[in-house]
């Protein structure tokens, strides 16, 4: 699927998997927009081709005039869901039961932040002239190893990426009739910004944890495989796994 001269959407497109993802994407052609909250956009590095745009992806209207930003500046073809985030809790601990309103509140930007830009992008995707095969866009999801491998204290973030790996194939079954793939990535350890605070012997300690390459996934990485999806047009309905091999123990 062509990329030049059509617009993306990239969630938590201001730094980590988001950031690597949408300067990716400006490099191939396109005009990125990157969706994220204004304390994240604040600290976000300029780059050629990519709009930062201030946006809760858990509300509706926000995500709304973002995308109809996107797509009043060409055809909207690709979307990239990576905004989440990934707190701990056990469901049970010294401190008591693990707090509901945490674990709902993993859900609801996890899970359904994607369903909603995924929901409201598609709409947008769904208006453009389809190609020559009939197709419009792509969408990629971002899971986690979690969602197959959760360790101890990660019953909310565990749940809520199992939820997009199972929507992945009934969503592309959903986005057929109207040109638009679904794919999802589940990414290993990365070495985003969320681990930017633990000491070098703890990295060193997860990278030799993974099988091969012993090191941490950058996430150029991720960003490379994402353009590899949208260029190959007959990848659909599926979740492909980054991580080196790695099966994560129980804590």
């Amino acid at each position: 699927m062509q990329i030049s001269d059509t617009s993306a959407i990239v969630t938590g497109g201001a730094s980590g998997l988001g950031g690597a993802t949408a300067a990716a994407l400006a490099g191939s052609g396109a005009r990125v927009f990157a969706f994220d909250l204004p304390a994240a956009i604040d600290k976000a590095p300029k780059v050629d081709g990519v709009t930062y745009v201030a946006t809760d992806v858990t509300d509706p209207d926000q995500v709304r005039a973002g995308v109809d930003t996107a797509a009043g500046e060409g055809p909207l073809r690709t979307v990239v869901n990576c905004a989440g985030i990934g707190p701990s809790a056990r469901i049970l601990s010294k401190k008591g039961t693990h707090d509901l309103a945490l674990f709902r509140k993993v859900i609801e930007v996890n899970l359904i932040g994607t369903f909603n830009v995924v929901t409201l992008a598609a709409e947008a995707i769904a208006k453009t002239a389809a190609d020559e095969h009939g197709q419009r866009g792509v969408v990629i999801n971002t899971a986690s190893i979690a969602a197959f491998d959760g360790q101890i204290g990660q019953v909310a973030y565990a749940a809520s990426k199992g939820g997009v790996v199972g929507l992945t194939l009934p969503a592309a079954r959903d986005l057929a009739s109207s040109g638009i793939r679904v794919m999802t990535i589940a990414p290993g350890i990365v070495d985003t910004p969320m681990l930017a605070t633990v000491s070098d012997e703890f990295r060193q300690a997860l990278a030799a944890g993974v099988p091969f390459p012993k090191r941490l996934a950058s996430p150029e990485e991720y960003a490379d495989l994402a353009l590899s999806i949208i260029a190959q047009d007959y990848l659909n309905g599926e979740v492909i796994r980054l991580d080196g091999a790695l099966r994560m123990a129980p804590r």
